[in-house]
Formats: structure tokens, C-alpha cells, sequence
């Protein structure tokens, strides 16, 4: 690594919500520049306006907010290198274009769409493998390179449209060090000549990024591998402006891949098999339509960025489990893979599982009571916090409290069928009236007094234990789920217990 202060920038495009391989290299920057004492930057590059959609700069900053990455500079922020925001630079980048044309590393090109396409189908005819505006062809196109400078400064005065190209050397192997690829070489014959101003007087990525990363004094840039074929023209764009000292370091980081690992994890991949791949939930500004968002579907940000931060990269060792500042302090750049990395959304789920059964009961009482109180129904806390620590070691999610333990707030109003007909025999009524009169006669109503009555009682009369615990089991949940079902009649107390028992005896029947 170059002996520079590490400032890193993540620069999204507000053209809609943010992936979550956005958010990785987002996490990637933030805490490759933590780790290195260095500052993490926010960029917005709007430089594309027809793609420009409302509400996604915000949402961008509300997600990496959610997710605990701190922002140094941005356009919140503010900063010494503002504005933030590209269309709030546009004037920065016409002058830069313009040193390029002067240094003969650029030119005006005034081809119409019609001409540009005339011009690709003449190479198709000829059977040319390669169709792009470049060495060859642009001597054969309408641009200040084949037309006098007269004529060139005549049109441009007349108001005519015209775009800047990037004048790409011939001949010319461009060679590059990656800190993930490693060396990458490319053949410039195998280029075109990028447009890096538009007609709309709007500078392109191309151009647009180079000159902000470098008067930012941006010294790694750290982006996804979709980002692998522009890296030449970006590189011959620091070489045109006699920037090659300050270039920054370069890092492309591994797609992330379906589940199947076979291709690019799209939104389609998330609403075929039932999974967010956006951090926030999201609304369509022009259709209405919603996409589910890994905050609104019960993830811990801790949980998520915990994830996220082990898809192409781990810290050397075994362990799974990394908050943000261990994160921080192991993460490394040398350590990012190579390969894509397979996205599993029953792992996420793992993931999240872990961070619940680790949280404070307390907080996520107040979450659970939300839920119950959306039921209408008003538990005591500290009865809440007890039927917490009950089942969560059961739940994924906060909001799998209710399906986990809604028998600790209403008794059974029916029973399921299946387990009335392999639990519910011809003498197991019976059997529960003695066991009730077992745990009526008991003072102390807990697990271990229960326990030993029932062990007693099973004993004395010879029964299995399946004929007496799975039906009593179905008389305090009326099915054949939840945890230990003495834990169950304990959290209810005697009373309760005992009144769903003889309920149970009264109204289960064998068809």
C-alpha cells in the first residue's frame, strides 16, 4: 500500500434502491479506511439525469446509516472537496474536458445517432467482429479530427450538438496492478473511444469520476468487478492529465451470485425464492411497486452487515460471528477472494438467529409487545421477558415471537386433528383427569416439583411417558408444538394449567 492518507470513496448512482452487493462495497470502503486511520466518503454521481430517480439519494444515505457506516464526508456532511453531489460539479468537468482536446488526448465529435448507426452497420456487412468507434473507424466519422479546425469551431458556434471522446492510443498495452486481480493488461486496439462529455453538458462516469477522485485525493478505490472493464480507460485518463503519481490503488471486488451460484444475485433471484436484496424496503416512485427491504423483514443491522461482510472475504480464521469493530479492526483487502461469492438466504437467516438469541430480552420486549399489542392483547413485561427467554432460541425473527408462543397468551380454542388422532387415545382422557389430580395436590408449581410428581405418577401407574406428556401437551397449546411443555405449564401457573387441562379433557374427542 502507497504511503498516502487512505481516503476512499463509495459513489452510488441515485437510479434506484440500493443492492445489497452496493451496500458490500459500501462496507468494504468504510472499513478499509477505519483500518487504516483513513476518511470514508460519500459521492452521489447523477451525472446520468434520464436515469435519475426520486427518493434514491435518501434512500442510499438512510441504508448506510441503518447499517452503522459513518459517513465523513458527503453531501450531508459537507466536507473540504465538495460539493458531493455531480450535478452540483458540472462546471469542474467542461474545463477538464477541454484540457484533454488541447493536449490532443480528446477530440469533438458531431456524429448523429443515424451516422453512428450507419457506421455499425457497415461493419456488420463486412462481417467486422468488433463494431465501436475507435482508431480505425473514427478517421471515417464527422469529428475535429477529419474536419479543419474552421469547420470544427464553425459548428460548435452554430449551436450543433457534439459530444468528447476519449482519444484512445493504438498499439499500446495498458497494465495495471489490482490489489484482488492482480496485474491486468489490457491491448488498447481492443477500445474504443469512450464519450466523456455529453451533448447535455453533462460529463460521463468516465470522465465525471477520474477528476473527482483525483482532485479528492482519493487514494483507493475500491469498487465491484462490473467495474473491471473500465479500469483502462480510467487508467489512460490518469495518464492524459499527467496524474500518474497520485492514481489511486485499484480493488475490484467479486460479484455476488445467486444461491444457485450460477450468475449475478438479481432482485428476480430475491422475489422467486422469497428473499430482500435491498437493506430498506423500497417503493417505486413511477409504479407503486414494493420491494422488500431487509430492515423492514426483522433483520438486525448488526446481523446483515455481519453477512454481508463474510460474501468474498473472511477474516483467516473460523469465526462466523464479527461485529463492526472487530470487523474493522481484521479487515483486509489482500484477503478478498478472487470468485464470486454465492449468496444463501437460509444463512442470512442464521446469521440473524444468532444476533437475536445474543440480544437483551429487554429490548426485544419492546419489540414483541409492539406485535402483541397489535393483537390487542395486554401482557405484563416481565411475563413478556418470560416467555422470551422461553422461545427465542426457537426464532429467526422478532416476528416469529407470536407464532412461537401464542399459546402463552390465549388457551386453545380448537385442537389440530392430526395430533388429536396420534396423541389423543381411547383412555387418554382418563389419563389426564389423574394427572390433574397429581398437579393439583403440588404447593410449588414449578418445573422441578412437576417434574418429579409426574416421574412419580408415570412410574406408579406403568404408562410411557409419549402417553402421558404429548397429550398434555395438547391440552395447553392444542397442537403438538413449542418448547418443554413443563417450561409451558410453569410460565402459566397452576391455575391456567389446570383449567386448560380439564378443557382439554372435556372437549378433545377421537372421530
Amino acid at each position: 500500500m502507497n504511503n498516502r492518507k487512505v481516503r476512499v470513496r463509495f459513489a452510488p448512482s441515485p437510479t434506484g434502491p440500493l443492492h445489497m452487493g452496493g451496500v458490500r462495497t459500501a462496507l468494504f470502503n468504510y472499513l478499509f479506511a477505519k483500518r487504516n486511520s483513513g476518511q470514508f466518503i460519500l459521492r452521489i454521481e447523477d451525472t446520468d439525469q434520464t436515469r435519475y430517480v426520486d427518493g434514491a439519494e435518501d434512500y442510499i444515505i438512510e441504508s448506510l446509516k441503518w447499517c452503522g457506516i459513518e459517513i465523513d464526508e458527503g453531501v450531508e456532511e459537507g466536507g473540504p472537496y465538495g460539493p458531493y453531489r455531480q450535478s452540483d460539479r458540472k462546471e469542474i468537468y467542461k474545463e477538464f474536458a477541454e484540457r484533454l482536446i488541447e493536449s490532443g488526448n480528446a477530440y469533438y465529435a458531431f456524429d448523429t445517432p443515424e451516422e453512428l448507426e450507419a457506421m455499425r452497420e457497415k461493419l456488420k456487412e463486412e462481417k467486422n467482429s468488433v463494431q465501436q468507434y475507435n482508431a480505425i473507424t473514427r478517421g471515417s466519422m464527422k469529428n475535429s479530427l477529419t474536419l479543419s479546425d474552421e469547420e470544427t469551431n464553425k459548428i460548435i458556434d452554430s449551436g450543433e450538438p457534439y459530444v468528447i471522446r476519449f482519444k484512445m492510443p493504438d498499439n499500446y498495452d495498458i497494465v495495471v496492478e489490482d490489489i484482488i486481480r492482480e496485474m491486468v493488461k489490457v491491448d488498447t486496439n481492443q477500445l474504443d473511444d469512450k464519450v466523456l462529455f455529453k451533448s447535455d453538458g453533462m460529463p460521463t462516469y468516465h470522465l465525471a469520476n477520474v477528476v473527482d477522485d483525483h482532485l479528492m485525493k482519493i487514494s483507493h478505490v475500491i469498487r465491484g468487478e462490473e467495474w473491471l472493464p473500465s479500469l483502462p480507460l480510467h487508467v489512460m485518463l490518469y495518464k492524459a492529465f499527467g496524474w500518474e503519481e497520485s492514481m489511486p490503488e485499484f480493488a475490484h471486488l467479486p460479484l455476488l451470485l445467486k444461491p444457485s451460484g450460477k450468475g449475478k444475485l438479481s432482485k428476480r433471484d430475491g422475489d422467486a425464492l422469497g428473499f430482500p436484496i435491498f437493506p430498506l424496503e423500497w417503493t417505486d416512485p413511477k409504479t407503486g411497486d414494493v420491494s422488500r427491504g431487509y430492515r423492514e423483514d426483522g433483520y438486525f443491522p448488526e446481523a446483515f452487515v455481519n453477512m454481508i461482510a463474510l460474501l468474498g472475504w473472511n477474516p483467516g480464521t473460523e469465526q462466523e460471528l464479527i461485529n463492526m469493530r472487530d470487523l474493522t479492526f481484521s479487515f483486509d483487502l489482500n484477503k478478498v477472494h478472487k470468485a464470486g461469492a454465492r449468496f444463501d438466504p437460509e444463512k442470512a437467516k442464521w446469521f440473524n438467529h444468532q444476533y437475536l438469541i445474543r440480544e437483551d430480552d429487554g429490548k426485544l420486549e419492546g419489540a414483541y409487545q409492539k406485535i402483541l399489542k397489535a393483537k390487542g392483547i395486554d401482557a405484563n413485561n416481565s411475563y413478556v421477558l418470560r416467555v422470551i427467554s422461553l422461545i427465542k432460541e426457537r426464532a429467526n425473527f422478532v416476528s416469529d415471537f407470536w407464532d412461537q408462543s401464542y399459546f402463552c397468551f390465549q388457551a386453545p380454542t380448537e385442537y389440530d386433528p392430526k395430533v388429536v388422532k396420534k396423541r389423543w387415545k381411547e383412555n387418554t382422557s382418563e389419563i389426564m383427569s389423574e394427572l390433574k389430580k397429581q398437579l393439583e395436590g403440588l404447593e410449588m408449581f414449578d418445573h422441578e416439583s412437576m417434574e418429579k410428581a409426574i416421574q412419580d405418577f408415570i412410574e406408579g401407574k406403568e404408562f410411557g411417558m409419549g402417553q402421558v406428556m404429548n397429550p398434555f401437551r395438547l391440552t395447553l397449546v392444542g397442537a403438538g408444538i413449542g418448547p418443554g411443555v413443563l417450561d409451558i405449564a410453569e410460565l402459566l401457573g397452576k391455575e391456567e394449567t389446570l383449567k386448560r387441562l380439564q378443557a382439554g379433557i372435556d372437549n378433545i374427542k377421537r372421530d
